[in-house]
């Protein structure tokens, strides 16, 4: 392969949008691994996310249709959103088969048969002080288990950092994945969420730490 080649490839970004009980959801894979997850993923939005990922990675984005998995549809693309149409020519192996496992995975999870994601990440969109933070939270709160703000500063031996903590939280851009969701106030308040109070609050009922909705 010649240098040229591999540059191209290195740079590509393979996405696709998936329909789950929180709304659809952008998913997009380098070779090595998920780079981002995207909550509420309508035209608008995934348009504005593509074009952030494309400007952050200085990568091509190129949609893949994922095959429907067991008891959903098909995965969905936006019609306007941007980035390339799909081609296997234009897709590289790697971040294709990092998209297939991450769509496996999440279906997976939102039928509650999953409980750790195996699938690799690409931590490209973090950094610092928040990937420290996000990496702690992902090996010391399994499925089923919240902790508070405090507690995962204190775990990050930064017991003064509850704030910044939170900011961490919300900086997330593989959230499910990487479960923000299941960092909770002291008081046993939700506390914020990028992806919205009620996503929240349906992704810890998902995991048994709240009653399922009733409507």
């Amino acid at each position: 392969m010649s240098e040229t080649t591999a540059s191209t490839t290195a740079r590509t970004c393979a996405w696709t949008v998936r329909g789950t009980p929180v709304g659809p959801l952008l998913l997009a894979a380098t070779e090595e691994g998920l780079v981002h997850v995207v909550f509420h993923a309508d035209d608008v939005t995934a348009d504005r996310a593509l074009a952030r990922l494309s400007g952050r990675l200085g990568a091509r984005t190129v949609r893949v249709d994922e095959p429907a998995g067991p008891g959903r549809g098909p995965g969905k693309a936006p019609a306007g959103a941007v980035g390339e149409a799909p081609s296997a020519a234009t897709v590289p192996e790697g971040a294709g088969r990092v998209l297939a496992a991450a769509v496996a995975e999440l279906d997976s999870y939102f039928r509650g048969e999953l409980r750790e994601f195996t699938v690799p990440l690409d931590w490209t969109l973090s950094g610092g002080f928040h990937e420290k933070v996000l990496r702690a939270l992902l090996a010391s709160v399994p499925y089923g288990a919240t902790a508070g703000y405090q507690d995962l500063a204190v775990r990050v031996g930064e017991p003064g950092a509850a704030r910044a903590v939170g900011m961490a939280m919300g900086s997330n851009p593989l959230p499910v994945v990487v479960p923000c969701h299941r960092i909770v106030e002291s008081d046993g308040g939700l506390g914020g969420f990028g992806g919205g109070r009620e996503t929240k609050r349906t992704l810890l009922a998902l995991e048994g730490l709240l009653p399922e909705p009733l409507f």
